[in-house]
């Protein structure tokens, strides 16, 4: 038997001639140098126990090796579990403690305090720091790099995502080799990517954007990476002129319009840039093409879906939409309540199917009935609608939906109108508990950069242009919104400041 991921993505790495990974310290990996690193990693694995079907957590800085840990895991039959270097050790436990991990693999900085978390839970605890180097580098250096592939087939389990957690319990997505291949091959033939490209990749690699989609696709099609360890901005500029591609969340492209040095020459070879983890402003859009001529890709995916929906390539790419579905996925808007599908222009709740959509959560059998229909459509949680000509516009989450007084107010709509207003960089509209309307619509602004926010003035104007329930009976001007690690606004964070407004 073959292993899918393996044989896809890492085998036609030992063909490849050239470069494969350039470093931010001006070294590079060819494909067959990487190559040997996974299969020393997965040798390594399998010296610590483990077997197909054992899961490999890695709360680890962005190197080539951690890199190598991935292409390892497919090798040896294993399954990732990468985890944001963020989390605190309580909750590194809490998904150790779900997951039942063989490998936890931490920075040595954090492996006094993880120690106790791996003993209690069963784990091998091995080390790898930013440089690469470790205990679990040790003993990779100590194995043969001929490659010992495990059988595996697209059903196999590659891959565990745990979801944010922002309320509630985390959930452990189970993704297949299936899905994975699947989305990275229709994703590759979509942004038509080739061996002659070069993807300046700066995102972390414990998300499904950086590393599913982003090294996925390069992996599928054959193009090199500029690897960088996070988004620094000098770097990014200087790497610019040796990339055809940059992939990256909103934030990246509105850091790199403040900065003059960002000009149309400079990305003048360029032939792609895609955004996506959280909405891109349609003056973002607006004010990038202006700069550099070209008009940034925004495209929609899930943890559990990874990529669901893309503008497209050659054709219009809507500001304020994540474009069509892709090849193979369908995608529903479904009345909340029945279920039942609705026409262009009627908002309601994002339901995907396909070859993407993951099997299931981890270790929880009722949710996974929740939200996964007997159909195969997964319910998204997402609120959108499609336009006449097929372009998907999403307009909020479910749970960020503010039911005041027995009327819906999808914060998009106010937001969309917050942002025109003068003085106004960003907007975030929640719902906070009221006494009289259960929920009262609550806005909170960021201004502009040396500018200042006329709140009474914006009062007025919503009063003119939105119905009086969607009009905010609160505004708050903050420095700037709480946002995770991949660039989303924390609503549920927002809701914690100022829930107590009004009662």
């Amino acid at each position: 038997m073959s292993n899918l991921l393996y044989d896809q993505l890492f085998a036609p790495l030992a063909g490849r001639s050239g470069m494969f990974l350039h470093l931010d310290d001006g070294t590079a990996l060819t494909g067959p140098d990487f190559l040997a690193a996974v299969h020393r990693a997965a040798a390594a694995l399998r010296a610590q126990g483990v077997r197909p079907g054992d899961r490999v957590a890695l709360q680890v800085a962005k190197t080539p090796e951690a890199l190598a840990v991935y292409g390892a895991t497919v090798a040896a039959g294993a399954v990732l579990l990468p985890l944001n270097t963020a989390y605190t050790p309580g909750e590194v436990e809490g998904f150790v403690a779900d997951a039942s991990p063989r490998v936890l693999l931490v920075d040595p900085a954090k492996s006094e305090a993880l120690s106790p978390v791996a003993a209690r839970h069963g784990a091998m605890l091995a080390t790898l720091d930013a440089r690469g180097r470790g205990s679990f580098r040790d003993l990779c250096d100590a194995q043969s790099s001929e490659a010992v592939i495990e059988a595996r087939d697209e059903g196999d389990l590659a891959a565990l995502l745990y979801t944010s957690g922002t309320t509630g319990r985390s959930k452990g997505a189970m993704l297949s080799h299936g899905n994975l291949l699947s989305n990275a091959a229709a994703l590759a033939r979509e942004w038509r990517f080739s061996a002659t490209d070069v993807l300046l990749h700066a995102l972390p690699i414990f998300h499904t954007h950086g590393l599913f989609v982003a090294c996925n696709v390069s992996l599928a099609s054959g193009a090199a990476m500029i690897f960088q360890p996070g988004f620094d901005l000098d770097a990014i500029l200087r790497a610019l002129p040796r990339a055809t591609v940059l992939m990256g969340v909103p934030t990246f492209y509105t850091r790199l319009l403040d900065d003059a040095r960002f000009d149309r020459e400079l990305v003048a070879h360029m032939r792609l840039f895609v955004s996506g983890s959280a909405p891109l402003l349609a003056e973002t859009h607006v004010a990038f093409e202006a700069r550099t001529g070209h008009r940034i890709l925004e495209r929609y995916g899930m943890t559990e879906t990874n990529m669901n929906t893309s503008n497209p390539y050659d054709g219009e790419r809507r500001a304020g939409t994540v474009g069509r579905p892709l090849p193979g996925v369908e995608v529903l808007v479904t009345d909340p309540a029945t279920g039942a599908p609705l026409p262009a222009g009627e908002t309601g709740m994002v339901e995907v199917r396909g070859p993407n959509v993951f099997g299931g959560y981890w270790g929880m059998p009722d949710k996974t009935r929740e939200e996964l229909r007997d159909t195969g459509f997964f319910i998204t949680g997402d609120l959108g609608r499609f336009d006449d000509d097929g372009y998907l516009a999403l307009v909020g989450r479910q749970k960020d939906l503010v039911i005041t007084g027995g009327f819906n107010v999808y914060p998009k709509e106010v937001e969309l109108l917050l942002d025109e207003q003068p003085g106004v960089l960003e907007s975030a509209v929640i719902g906070v508990p009221h006494p009289d309307f259960g929920e009262a619509v609550f806005a909170v602004l960021v201004p502009r950069p040396g500018e200042r926010i006329d709140v009474d003035a914006i009062d007025a104007v919503l009063r003119e242009r939105l119905a009086r329930y969607k009009q905010p009976k609160g505004i708050a001007v903050v420095d700037a919104l709480p946002r995770n690690t991949m660039g989303k606004v924390q609503k549920n964070v927002l809701r914690e400041r100022f829930g107590g407004r009004f009662v």
